[in-house]
């Protein structure tokens, strides 16, 4: 690396039972079928705070994966995401016991209305003391859009709108409706809050009106930590105004690359900073100090595996009925309504189904890391270094094995080097991620919503 920092490392995970890597609830050491037991999840942030991740990313859907073969079958053999429960409801008793991990929520923006919404995370805000992050998406799923009634998800760019206007209430909510010093807490004076100093909202946008005060006092961030997902060029611009920390899927550092640098043109452009986002890509490891040992569990995790449940899931992803084809068939991906940075990627490399299923050895197409510490963490830093990265969302094949081999095995390895954090910062998440306040700093948009004393 040609300047040392800190890796940026989350948990990437889902409250379910098959996430990204499908087919591996059937490994003997997996234990992702307790995702209903809270021991389950308080556990796993016990372990996560102790190899000193920075936060659990927590993905979530509305939907279910529907596309391949037209039904859900193989997504309900599988658990292709399915069944699925609510990411939120975690958070609090994962904060309970740990001090420093931060959690990055997954919420849909058509999900609940932005005045409800906006109380809900302030609510985790003052619970954790700060270490909520909320990761925007709009949604790309037909199956959602039913599920509530519509005929269909909205055009992709318009799902982006909406999203706009979505932030403009809840900065309008967590930025402006209460002043800095309107909580006086005064038992003397009998003025818990100074009226004066709290104001009732006005927002009558193209999707969302609001005519209210915000329900929370100002919590720890006021605003969570914005994450964001989206690379095509309408979620670049979204990403540009409003993100804090940007989620790429890239099969190679090359691609990476390309993605990291055009999300911080972006950013410059609208006029913050290049490092005012940090760049993450998911990625999977698997490691041991024997290089054999290492291929072995590579090995049993490719047995457990579920290419084509992993099909079905991208399926979903492109909007594509992969099921239709042979494998050499070639695919016609055309335009698009679901992830058009999926489908733009996939018509680019001409990726046939036998391409795809080949891709799909772990039931999953993220990078693959395997090794000794020492040979992963060469390969970290050189993705970080050619990609353009800032860290990792780390994926699952065995829960918690993956995470803790991680965090026993790599993160030494990494200290070492001075590469990770040999200890927390204190402060919010916010603060511990950019080593500068707690709040959104000034040239973020979301700061032009705050009410001036």
């Amino acid at each position: 690396m040609s300047e040392k920092k800190h890796i940026i490392v989350n948990a990437f995970n889902m409250n379910s039972v098959g996430h990204i890597n499908h087919g591996q609830w059937v490994h003997p050491r997996d234990r992702s079928m307790d995702y209903t037991w809270l021991d389950h999840w308080t556990g796993l942030a016990k372990t996560l705070e102790r190899g000193l991740f920075d936060g659990i990313f927590l993905a979530d859907i509305l939907g279910t994966y529907d596309v391949y073969g037209g039904n859900v079958d193989v997504a309900l053999r599988e658990s292709v995401q399915l069944p699925v429960n609510d990411p939120i409801l975690l958070v609090s008793a994962m904060a309970s016991v740990t001090e420093h991990l931060g959690f990055g929520i997954t919420v849909n923006v058509n999900q609940e209305h932005p005045y409800t919404f906006a109380r809900r995370i302030s609510t985790l805000d003052h619970l954790t003391g700060g270490r909520i992050g909320w990761n925007v998406v709009t949604g790309y799923l037909d199956s959602a859009a039913r599920a509530v009634g519509r005929d269909a998800q909205e055009a992709h760019d318009r799902r982006y709108d909406l999203a706009d206007d979505y932030l403009d209430v809840l900065y309008k909510l967590w930025e402006g409706s209460w002043e800095e010093d309107a909580v006086r807490r005064d038992r003397a004076a009998r003025i818990y809050a100074d009226p004066a100093k709290v104001h009732k909202i006005h927002h009558d946008g193209p999707f969302f009106r609001v005519d209210g005060y915000h329900l929370s006092e100002p919590s720890p961030q006021r605003s969570p930590v914005i994450y964001q997902a989206g690379t095509s060029g309408r979620g670049q611009l979204f990403a540009a105004r409003h993100a804090e920390c940007v989620f790429i899927s890239a099969p190679e550092k090359s691609v990476a690359r390309a993605q990291s640098d055009s999300i911080r043109r972006a950013v410059v452009a609208a006029g913050r900073r290049a490092d005012d986002v940090k760049i993450l890509t998911g990625v999977n490891i698997i490691t041991d100090p024997n290089p054999a040992v290492a291929r072995e569990k590579l090995a049993e995790f490719q047995a457990a595996s579920s290419p084509e449940a992993g099909l079905a899931h991208y399926s979903a992803s492109t909007g594509i009925d992969f099921a239709k084809f042979g494998l050499d068939d070639p695919v016609p991906y055309g335009g698009s309504n679901a992830i058009q940075s999926a489908v733009k990627l996939a018509e680019s490399r001409g990726w046939t189904k036998r391409d795809l299923l080949a891709q799909l050895a772990l039931g999953g197409r993220y990078p693959l890391l395997v090794g000794t510490p020492s040979q992963v963490a060469d390969e970290l830093v050189s993705w970080i270094d050619e990609g353009g990265l800032d860290g990792f969302n780390l994926s699952r094949l065995a829960v918690p094995e993956s995470y803790a081999d991680f965090a026993d095995l790599v993160v030494p390895e990494l200290q070492s080097r001075g590469l990770y954090k040999t200890g927390y910062a204190e402060g919010t998440l916010r603060r511990k991620l950019f080593a500068q306040g707690d709040r959104l700093p000034a040239r973020h948009a979301g700061a032009a919503f705050r009410r001036q004393a």
